[in-house]
């Protein structure tokens, strides 16, 4: 069997696990509900149950290493979790050094939305750019940046958090508690309220109908607006505009040579489109407005493959400016468990 890598990425709700060959292909996959509110250590448990699991059911892999992304903020070179506000109990939580410790191997860790843009850009979408901005439109709004065949990190890998450029002095307030964020007005969680604002329950709206006369999300609105719904219609042209916005101001910010949009609002992108382009037209300056927007390839795959390109690509454009680590976090290896990571944040 070919060099493989273990890959993990952990999300608030689902945490996946896989086993990834260096050509982005997934040879094994397992997932299960992320015990989000339950705190690091059972969170950790979890990735170790499912880690070897995999290498229980896959005895004859050759697992070179483990590449692991989860929501930020968090260092990747220092290897630490800061604090997700999608994960209750996280603060500062060492997590290269629990699995490299638990598993004997050398351990990556980077931002999620980084994990996805290098997936997209390795293996899907971006291949072949030196540059590109990953945006990932679904609950929230998140991000990464290839600039010069490098990921963007900024200080302490803090970089490129896109769901909190302010792009209007209106609107609902973001968990971050700032009115404007993209994230509060262009997220599929915001097109869903803000059709479930516009309809209400028993009103007889195909877009009641579809949600059950309860909420209605994202995919609700998208799948209306296929049948060509008007109210649903209106509501994606206003979601297409915001998107717009917000990726005008990326396009300034890093004149990338592609936009790539991921996440579950892309399943709608084909209505999206023509009034995205509309928008940077009538906005971006006329340097950036053939730069091609363009939807992700790789669907939830994106992280897992990204994830173990920092292993499996170490050293090579892409990861080389951001996976130094000390060389007591290389050598940590063998024995003891992740579960009392606490006492070593």
């Amino acid at each position: 069997m070919s060099t493989l890598a273990l890959a993990f990425d952990l999300g608030g709700t689902e945490l996946r696990g896989a086993l990834v060959e260096r050509s982005g292909d997934v040879v094994a996959r397992v997932s299960e509900a992320t015990l989000a509110g339950a705190g690091s250590e059972a969170v950790i448990g979890q990735i170790i149950t499912l880690a070897d699991k995999l290498l229980k059911e896959h005895p004859q892999a050759r697992v070179v290493g483990i590449g692991a992304c989860a929501p930020g903020p968090l260092d990747p070179k220092a290897g630490i979790v800061i604090g997700p506000p999608t994960l209750a109990g996280w603060h500062n939580v060492p997590m290269i050094d629990i699995l490299s410790r638990q598993f004997g191997l050398p351990v990556r860790l980077e931002n999620d939305a980084n994990a996805a843009a290098l997936g997209e850009w390795r293996f899907g979408a971006g291949r072949g750019a030196a540059s590109m901005v990953f945006v990932t439109v679904s609950t929230g709004i998140g991000g990464g940046v290839i600039a010069d065949g490098h990921i963007y990190h900024g200080r302490r890998g803090l970089a490129a958090e896109i769901g909190h450029m302010t792009i209007t002095g209106e609107g609902d307030r973001c968990f971050c508690g700032n009115v404007g964020c993209f994230e509060a007005v262009a997220s599929g969680t915001a097109l869903g309220r803000q059709a479930t604002r516009l309809t209400a329950p028993g009103d007889g709206s195909l877009l009641r109908r579809l949600s059950n006369n309860g909420d209605v999300s994202a995919r609700h609105v998208v799948e209306a607006a296929r049948t060509g719904d008007a109210t649903a219609r209106q509501l994606v042209e206003a979601e297409a505009k915001w998107l717009g916005i917000g990726f005008t101001n990326l396009l300034h910010l890093y004149s990338p040579e592609v936009i790539v949009m991921g996440g579950g609002l892309a399943n709608g992108f084909d209505l999206l489109a023509p009034g995205i382009r509309a928008t940077i037209e009538g906005r971006a300056m006329q340097a950036y407005c053939d730069v091609p927007i363009v939807p992700a390839e790789l669907g939830d795959r994106a992280g897992l493959v990204g994830a173990a390109s920092l292993i499996l690509w170490e050293g090579e454009p892409g990861t080389a400016l951001a996976m130094v680590q000390d060389e007591e976090t290389k050598n940590g290896a063998g024995g003891a468990s992740g579960s009392s990571q606490s006492d070593r944040a």
